[in-house]
């Protein structure tokens, strides 16, 4: 199930008290953007246990239990993870993932809040999380009679939102400061083949691979600990970002004159993620009017077209990656600052010989 209308993590916790105490709730969402965990804090915000059954680990009688003979009659008894005296929060992760029998298992469950002769206490709540068939994740066909007893959310990826959080949860100084310069590296679609993908989760299992090492973690440690867990781009651009944390070789130090861009066939992963930091820079800083554009980015403008000349001396590929268009062919950065790009750099060339 696809939708354009979604909500970020920090947006989440008001849609759930409003409508999760109302009527049962279905979060959807890319793997590891933390459904769970905000399920659970939602949860415990409300003083409330919250209990997890995960839909591939269920059979139907799991759910509907087995039968006893109660003064001469059957009767089914309800398990005791959910029948229980006091509310509290029954979440249904990987709902979609479970078999058809276990969908329909969980259809009065979710609708009148009953299993059998056993009703959730008043002031439960029912929440249903699963991944979409689009993420290469499981997920099975939901029957229109169990969509048609939800209320679907649909959860998006958030720098902003996980940036505030790991600024409180202990996240490693390397990762949070990595991610606050490139926040587009957070999460990525995930891939058709089977490799490891950015997403919230996966930076905060480096994280706690960091943490568990320390800083002085060899650099082939840090490779494969980066190339476990991340994208391949997104591990080779944060391994070159830890060079230049250990070496005080960064981005303003190439800007202020007081470094130059590295040089050396083993620094490339370095030379890569200094242009593309550059390139975020640029636009970032870069108005799209140049006549609204401050003093201080006129500076970095005019500082700039001197250090794409200086890099392409050493990489014309690197070079170009900087002002590329996006996917689409479209501009990235404002037209003013490519059009004195290809008017000033000849002659910034020329000076140089």
């Amino acid at each position: 199930m696809q939708a354009g209308i979604t909500v970020s993590a920090a947006e989440l916790p008001e849609v759930l008290l409003h409508v999760a105490v109302v009527r049962p709730v279905f979060l959807w969402g890319a793997p590891g953007i933390g459904k769970s965990s905000l399920v659970r804090a939602f949860a415990e915000s409300l003083g409330l246990e919250c209990v997890t059954l995960l839909g591939t680990q269920l059979a139907p009688e799991d759910l509907i239990g087995v039968p006893q003979i109660v003064d001469g009659r059957s009767r089914f008894a309800p398990p005791v993870a959910i029948a229980r005296d006091e509310p509290y929060c029954l979440f249904l992760d990987e709902l979609n993932a479970s078999s058809a029998e276990v969908q329909k298992a969980f259809y009065s469950l979710i609708l009148d809040r009953r299993i059998g002769e056993y009703e959730l206490p008043e002031g439960s709540v029912v929440i249903g999380a699963g991944n979409r068939a689009t993420d290469n994740a499981l997920a099975r066909p939901m029957a229109s009679a169990l969509v048609n007893r939800l209320v679907h959310i649909h959860l998006r990826a958030s720098a902003t939102d996980w940036l505030q959080w790991a600024g409180t949860a202990g996240i490693h100084q390397w990762v949070l400061e990595y991610l606050r310069n490139r926040p587009d590296h957070l999460w990525t679609a995930p891939p058709k083949t089977e490799e490891p993908f950015s997403t919230p989760r996966s930076w905060h299992m480096l994280s706690d691979a960091l943490h568990s090492y320390g800083d002085d973690v060899s650099d082939e440690t840090l490779r494969v600990l980066a190339f476990g867990t991340l994208s391949a781009g997104h591990a080779s651009a944060f391994r070159a970002y830890v060079k230049t944390v250990r070496h005080a070789f960064g981005l303003d130090a190439v800007l202020k004159g007081e470094a130059g861009w590295p040089a050396t066939p083993e620094d490339r992963d370095l030379l890569y993620f200094l242009a593309e930091t550059f390139r975020a820079r640029l636009i970032k800083e870069l108005a799209a009017d140049k006549a609204s554009a401050s003093p201080a980015a006129r500076q970095l403008a005019h500082r700039g077209k001197a250090l794409l000349v200086e890099l392409a001396e050493i990489s014309l590929e690197v070079a170009q990656l900087v002002i590329a268009s996006d996917d689409d062919g479209r501009p990235v950065l404002p037209t003013w600052f490519l059009v004195e790009v290809s008017r000033d750099l000849p002659r910034l060339v020329a000076a140089r010989a």
